[in-house]
């Protein structure tokens, strides 16, 4: 007997009702949730991250917020992600064959417990006032090199908790974990600073990583396999065996660029407080509408995305997104003052840029072996992270050199632009087809 409703009722001669019907279409486009339900160690990460997470966010809008009171300046404002570029290049690179080589799981468990850390030295300077910048700086600086060890962490840890059929929903799972937490925190945040203060802010972060430390702790084991571990080079030998790997293969090198030109010119996060005063003529509620605008598209996007898993051509779907990404983010920035068009466009690309992680994702995940996943997950979490800091400082110069809204704009054009180059100089990208 068929296990569809629909094909029931064919074999059987009868009409398809329309209850049946309409039921295929949702189960076409809604998210799977199958590695939720049966992977309990992916349970256990997904539910800690997504709290966890969204404390983090709370105070990546606290930090941006407090810096531009602090100053007013749209450079200082930037520098926050510049900063952060250096400490999360090292680790991550430097980090990667760590995570090859030690249990992933108990390094989970150590760099949430350095979040924390972090998040409390923020903690402490907004407890006392008006802390030094080079306090602010400082901890966001120690906060990257910890996101630099731990994001390679967790996206080396899916693809063994998980078989191989489930991974393509696994990552869209985690992408709605991280969108849904970027929208829970800077909405939160921008509530909190604006009734209780910075102090509030950073406060629930620091107590929100216990999640994700009870969550490791429960975990199983996840080592390094043995079979793949035998004569592998360690230290830097390890880093340049990584990078030696993606010598020739372009698809590879073009998901890593294609994402690096959206995220430097087309992210404008960094401006989000200034439009929010200066253009919105608004408070912090409004700085945290506008960081959680584009993770609702995010999350909108990822929530019907059971429709990725028969897309072949995964390369085209990658330039398709991005550029409707830069169009969205140049589309935000002629909006002038009004706040519901620009919430609109947020979400767009928002939408558009999670299509682009999950084909990325899974096109990384099922091309590099596991003895690599930690030192190439690491090269995809610099490229995903670092991109955004280059941004910030990018956004940041040109508003202060022309206006924020020409920042955006001209971010978004050049993202554009960028695809159609890309798209016509990797033809393999383009051409790219998922294994069947």
């Amino acid at each position: 007997m068929a296990d569809d409703p629909i094909d029931e009722e064919v074999a059987e001669g009868r009409p398809v009702s329309l209850h049946a019907r309409f039921g295929r279409r949702v189960r076409a486009v809604s998210i799977d949730l199958s590695p939720l339900r049966t992977s309990r160690d992916f349970r256990l990460l997904w539910f800690g991250e997504i709290i966890s997470e969204s404390g983090h966010q709370i105070t990546v809008v606290a930090v941006f917020y407090q810096v531009f009171r602090l100053t007013h300046s749209p450079v200082a404002v930037g520098l926050v992600g510049l900063v952060q570029l250096i400490p999360l290049l090292i680790a991550t690179i430097g980090g990667g064959p760590l995570v090859d080589r030690v249990d992933r799981r108990i390094l989970l468990l150590w760099t949430q417990i350095l979040f924390a850390i972090t998040s409390g030295i923020l903690l402490y300077g907004a407890v006392n006032g008006h802390p030094p910048l080079a306090l602010i700086y400082i901890a966001v600086t120690a906060s990257a090199a910890c996101g630099g060890l731990a994001s390679p962490t967790r996206s080396s840890l899916v693809p063994n908790l998980v078989p191989r059929e489930q991974l393509a929903a696994a990552i869209s799972l985690n992408q709605l974990m991280w969108n849904a937490a970027m929208v829970i925190g800077p909405a939160i945040g921008g509530i909190v600073i604006a009734k209780a203060g910075l102090t509030w802010a950073y406060f629930v972060d620091v107590v929100t990583y216990a999640f994700t430390i009870g969550a490791a702790v429960l975990m199983s084991p996840q080592p390094p396999r043995r079979d793949e571990q035998s004569d592998r080079p360690s230290g830097w030998h390890a880093v340049v065996e990584a990078f030696s790997f993606l010598q020739g293969r372009r698809v590879l090198q073009s998901t890593f660029i294609v994402d690096l030109v959206a995220m430097v010119f087309g992210m404008p996060r960094a401006l989000f407080p200034i439009l929010a005063v200066t253009q919105f003529h608004k408070g912090p509620e409004v700085v945290g509408a506008l960081f959680s605008a584009i993770s609702v598209g995010a999350v909108a996007g990822v929530l019907t995305s059971g429709w990725m898993s028969r897309i072949e051509h995964q390369g085209r779907a990658v330039l398709i997104a991005v550029g409707v990404w830069g169009a969205g983010i140049a589309g935000f920035g002629l909006t002038g003052r009004q706040l519901v068009p620009a919430l609109f466009l947020l979400a767009l690309a928002g939408a558009a840029d999670v299509i682009s992680a999950v084909f990325r994702g899974v096109i990384l995940q099922s091309n590099v072996p596991d003895a690599l996943r930690g030192r190439l997950s690491a090269v995809h979490i610099l490229v995903v992270t670092g991109g955004p800091r280059l941004g910030d400082m990018e956004a940041g110069i040109m508003a202060q050199l022309f206006s924020p809204a020409v920042s955006v704009v001209s971010g978004g054009l050049i993202c554009v632009a960028g695809v159609v180059i890309l798209a016509l100089g990797v033809p393999e990208l383009r051409r790219y087809r998922a294994a069947r």
